[in-house]
């Protein structure tokens, strides 16, 4: 049996800007669609690596995805253009931490940059037998990172209440599935 109680252990802080992860892409023609528009999973797989990345900065661990919150498209992103992604982790909670990635686009042509998404992704950190362990505090220094650690507590009340209510649909389901 595993020693899990490394989960427990006194959690060190660490500052929210020392998770932050800048990454670059080059919209090229295998990430596009039939009208030169980048693909919008592709956009969503970068997200989930740089998000991926800054997860595990903080937590000095393996980080997996556990949940990816709404995520819109603000505009089209064209071939050629340049995405500019920024993740940061918001908030750390026991084994989980908040991810929030802003992503940007860029038209050399024109010098222009302009924001097309905004995506919160939850990570848990991993221990050496693939079980969550216990991550570093955030500490919130600038006036933004106050504003995301705070606006991550209400988000995660969210995230909580849906998977409670999830969890009463499948057990109705099953309910039903065993009258059935």
């Amino acid at each position: 049996m595993p020693n899990t109680a490394s989960k427990d252990r006194p959690r060190s802080a660490k500052p929210a800007c020392a998770s932050a992860v800048d990454m670059i892409e080059l919209v090229l023609p295998n990430d596009t669609n039939q009208l030169g528009n980048l693909l919008g999973g592709r956009l969503m797989h970068w997200v989930d690596i740089a998000a991926a990345l800054s997860a595990q900065r903080h937590s000095n661990r393996i980080s997996v995805t556990a949940s990816m919150d709404e995520m819109s498209f603000l505009g089209p992103v064209k071939l050629g253009q340049v995405v500019h992604l920024r993740a940061c982790v918001n908030h750390a909670f026991r084994t989980s931490m908040e991810v929030g990635v802003h992503v940007d686009v860029e038209d050399f042509k024109t010098g222009d940059t302009r924001h097309v998404s905004t995506a919160y992704l939850t990570f848990v950190a991993l221990d050496e037998f693939g079980h969550g362990i216990a991550v570093p505090e955030v500490i919130p220094e600038s006036e933004d990172e106050k504003r995301r650690y705070e606006a991550a507590n209400a988000r995660r009340e969210q995230r909580l209440r849906r998977r409670e209510e999830f969890a009463e649909l499948e057990r109705l389901r099953q309910e039903r599935a065993k009258q059935a």
